[in-house]
């Protein structure tokens, strides 16, 4: 589990550093980790660049900016020694055009965190859902995603 003192690592920073290097065009939209912690994390990507031929944000940068949540959140939950995910399926539902920057966010509790801990150990992986909320700068949400992904222990 993630250190939750003011010693534990910059989790924002080592996910915008790493989509800088292994999604580098997520990195070019613009997509940034604003919170990442146990548990958590916060993404935000700006409208300005991420446009489409009606001037509203492109679909894909919608997708983008929620998925990214299923690598930030086991990066602050889960030993990275141990174990790394992937993504299995992500589903996503668009409710309004985006007119603005957005925000993705998506959570697990600790049941859940406990639960995926104890099967990859006893298994080699683990599912896990994540549903992420992407919400414009007035605070309407623009877009909802449900992801499966897998939590695996490394040589699985």
């Amino acid at each position: 589990m993630a250190e939750t003192n003011s010693d534990a690592p910059a989790y924002a920073d080592m996910v915008n550093s790493a989509l800088e290097f292994t999604i580098p065009i997520a990195h070019k939209m613009g997509v940034r980790a604003l919170e990442v912690r146990s548990g958590y994390a916060r993404t935000t990507v700006p409208i300005e660049g991420n446009g489409n031929h009606f001037g509203v944000m492109y679909a894909g940068v919608l997708f983008t900016v929620a998925e990214v949540l299923g690598g930030a959140i086991p990066l602050a939950t889960f030993d990275v020694a141990k174990y790394y995910p992937l993504v299995k399926d992500l589903r996503i539902a668009f409710r309004k055009p985006a007119k603005t920057d957005v925000r993705a966010e998506a959570s697990l509790s600790a049941e859940e965190i406990a639960r995926i801990t104890a099967e990859a150990d006893a298994k080699g992986k683990a599912d896990f859902t994540l549903h992420a909320s992407v919400i414009d700068a007035d605070g309407v949400v623009v877009a909802e995603t449900t992801g499966l992904y897998q939590l695996r222990t490394h040589g699985s």
